[in-house]
């Protein structure tokens, strides 16, 4: 084995296209800033009670372990940074009103997903608690819009759906764990023939309204068939009549919107509004999001939550390749005003590499375009032809 290979889905990301990826990542946390989200670092490392509380089996599965060689305690390596944002929320700010948390960073996962197939996604991400009201689900989906917008990203959609219709269904009826799972899975593939052989053995209403989620699925529309089909509980009237809030909200923003009340991404994460952003040239998601309010409650402290993140490097694999900034080349001299020019250039934010020694650069590995010659009593930058 060739010492220099890296394992399977994981990748070395070279100048140009690092380059691209930190000054996205820059533009993404100004406008988090701005909007007064607040910049968090977790640790790469957590005790694994820590690490996955509260955010379900599939976490579980995705987190590396390792034994901690100082107190051999079971560790694991962060696979999402959300549950980690939770913590601090609720362990460490101890934040009684609103607290808008943002991060970056890289999270490691035991198998490649997202849009770039790796196990080493840099995950951006903001996370608004302490509020339970629409409002706030609404803050984070125009964060969302504006999030992609700034990457260069145009004709944004965004998919929705809400857990609770499903969830409360489940409860009305006092389902059990495992026909609870079964129908899960087969809601998530919209297995009309399944759901139906499924619940067989419930009530009538309950049933219906199961196999009518499978065809629940399309543009603004599907909201009023849904009220119309579905049972009208409290919980489902509350969770239909915030999806027609968010769809008005978005419309505003020139982003198109669907829905899918079948899709249940998160279940037993997520606890209200979910929803998902796709774009033209994407064969994916861009970015995830919803609501979790029960989270918290896993550390000590229950607060509303509800946020969204994105693989960053997953969302760049479909921009046109990345070009590498171009540079002048300045020449070995120690001619004060050469310095000056220098200086004067680099705080423009333009490139400029100095020569190390008399001998021939190949500007062409430099990405030189331009160089600096002394001519007419000053240093001018002027134009190079290369190979």
């Amino acid at each position: 084995m060739r010492n220099w290979l890296l394992p399977e889905y994981i990748e070395d990301v070279l100048p140009a296209e690092a380059l691209r990826i930190e000054i996205l990542r820059r533009k993404l946390l100004d406008l988090f800033k701005v909007h007064g989200y607040q910049y968090v670092i977790p640790p790469m490392l957590e005790y694994m009670e820590s690490l996955i509380t509260g955010a379900g089996h599939d976490l579980d599965l995705a987190t590396f372990k390792v034994v901690d060689q100082l107190t051999g305690r079971l560790m694991g390596v962060r696979a999402d940074m959300t549950p980690q944002a939770a913590r601090i929320d609720a362990h460490l700010l101890n934040h009684q009103g609103v607290t808008r948390l943002c991060y970056a960073g890289s999270v490691l996962r035991t198998k490649p997903d997202g849009l770039a197939l790796t196990r080493e996604p840099l995950q951006i991400g903001a996370e608004l608690y302490g509020h339970a009201g629409i409002e706030s689900d609404i803050e984070i989906q125009r964060l969302l819009i504006k999030a992609l917008q700034a990457i260069g990203i145009d004709e944004i959609h965004l998919d929705f759906s809400h857990v609770n219709v499903f969830g409360s269904l489940i409860e009305s009826s006092q389902i059990d764990a495992q026909l609870e799972q079964d129908l899960y899975a087969a809601l998530q593939s919209k297995d009309q023939p399944a759901v139906a052989a499924l619940t067989k053995a419930l009530d009538h209403t309950t049933r219906e309204a199961l196999l009518h989620l499978t065809e629940l699925n399309g543009d603004k529309s599907i909201l009023a068939k849904a009220f119309q089909v579905l049972p009208a509980t409290p919980a489902i009237k509350k969770a239909l009549d915030s999806l027609q809030q968010v769809s008005h909200a978005i419309d505003q923003l020139g982003a198109t919107v669907s829905f899918d009340l079948s899709e249940l991404r998160g279940y037993h994460y997520h606890s209200g509004i979910v929803f998902a952003a796709y774009a033209k040239g994407y064969k994916g998601p861009l970015a995830l999001g919803g609501r979790y309010d029960e989270v918290g409650q896993s550390f000590g402290r229950a607060r509303p939550a509800t946020g969204f993140s994105l693989d960053l490097r997953g969302v760049v694999s479909a921009l046109p390749p990345a070009q590498s900034n171009m540079a002048i080349y300045a020449p070995v001299s120690a001619d004060p005003a050469l310095a000056t020019k220098i200086t004067s250039l680099r705080n423009e934010g333009r490139v400029v590499i100095e020569a190390l020694d008399d001998a021939d650069a190949d500007l062409n590995e430099l990405n030189c375009n331009q160089k600096l010659e002394h001519y007419n009593s000053g240093w001018h930058v002027v134009d190079v032809v290369r190979n």
